[in-house]
């Protein structure tokens, strides 16, 4: 007889989830940048699409998450986790797939994502549900510290004619 694994319910995040949700990233994403520090991330997405915000819970306890995003052109997926007891259960491709569901309805045409370069596991698990690497430049600027100017990419200045 064959055992079936119990599916987790993919669902909007709700506030109570916070402290769950917290501990979840920060034990799947010990080594994250301050400013993805799971509070930050929580209180940020909460402001824009909340309802982009999904958990994965399981007889009450918070298994799995993933942030999704539409700004009108492509979304984008992040931050997605399971933790590692509930792994290999499926998880992980109900949470993409419920992301998916959501920017469909959205009108989303293609949805982006990034993984480290050297998480090749994820880039793995990734191509098992259907995503390709696309060969592209990941390039990005924190906003919230002052703009860097780079001298040389100044425009010269104009010489003056000698009299």
């Amino acid at each position: 007889m064959t055992q079936l694994l119990p599916e987790i319910s993919v669902r909007p995040f709700r506030h109570a989830d916070s402290p769950q949700l917290q501990a979840l990233w920060a034990r799947v994403f010990p080594n994250d940048p301050p400013w993805n520090a799971p509070e930050v991330l929580i209180e940020t997405k909460l402001r824009v699409q909340p309802d982009l915000l999904f958990v994965g819970e399981l007889g009450g306890t918070i298994a799995g998450a993933v942030i999704a995003g539409f700004d009108g052109v492509r979304g984008w997926m992040y931050h997605l986790a399971v933790a590692p007891e509930f792994r290999r259960r499926g998880f992980a491709t109900q949470l993409v797939r419920a992301a998916e569901q959501a920017l469909r309805a959205l009108g989303c045409p293609k949805v982006n994502l990034q993984v480290r370069a050297e998480n090749q596991d994820v880039v793995a698990f990734y191509r098992s549900i259907g995503y390709e690497v696309e060969e592209r430049i990941s390039m990005g600027r924190h906003l919230k510290e002052a703009p860097r100017t780079d001298p040389s990419s100044r425009a010269p200045k104009p010489s003056r004619p000698s009299s």
